[in-house]
């Protein structure tokens, strides 16, 4: 299997260690002792903490061999200058139609959340301005049309 590079900020990066550490040290411990637990209770077959226990010792386990692997195979996005939109860059665009203005953080997929606009580069807005400078009009093709939107600012 070809490992994939996973494209990560710094602060994407250290947020990820963070969970990690989280599930290792506090909830793999909790989950082990609420399993311990339900053992002592007698009879497994018909022991609804236990399976609780062993179904979140399993997604806990599964979360960190996922984080494990994302962290092994990161590339940290290190942003190289603010003329052209890159990864890791910030971008304040304008979208014509109605002109209202958006401030995006442009990600790797793993760490896009729209609620906190980042955005990945692999998005619609994403793919259509990377590399592109602050000024340019660029057409944006989406799953609900095409717009327009220009670019106003690049950190």
């Amino acid at each position: 299997m070809q490992k994939k590079e996973i494209l990560l900020t710094t602060e994407g990066f250290l947020e990820l260690e963070t969970e990690l550490n989280f599930l290792k040290t506090e909830r793999r411990p909790a989950i082990i002792e609420a399993i311990k637990d339900a053992r002592a209770q007698g009879d497994l077959s018909e022991n609804a903490d236990y399976d609780a226990a062993r179904n979140e010792q399993a997604e806990v386990e599964s979360r960190i061999a996922e984080l494990e692997y994302m962290l092994a195979n990161a590339k940290i996005i290190s942003k190289s200058n603010n003329d052209a939109v890159d990864l890791g860059s910030t971008v304040v665009i304008e979208y014509l139609e109605d002109g209202e203005s958006e401030e995006y953080q442009i990600v790797g997929s793993m760490e896009a959340d729209p609620f906190e606009n980042k955005i990945s580069n692999e998005s619609p807005i994403g793919k259509a301005i990377i590399n592109k400078k602050i000024g340019d009009i660029i057409s944006v093709e989406s799953p609900n049309g095409n717009y327009e939107i220009k670019i106003v600012k690049i950190d």
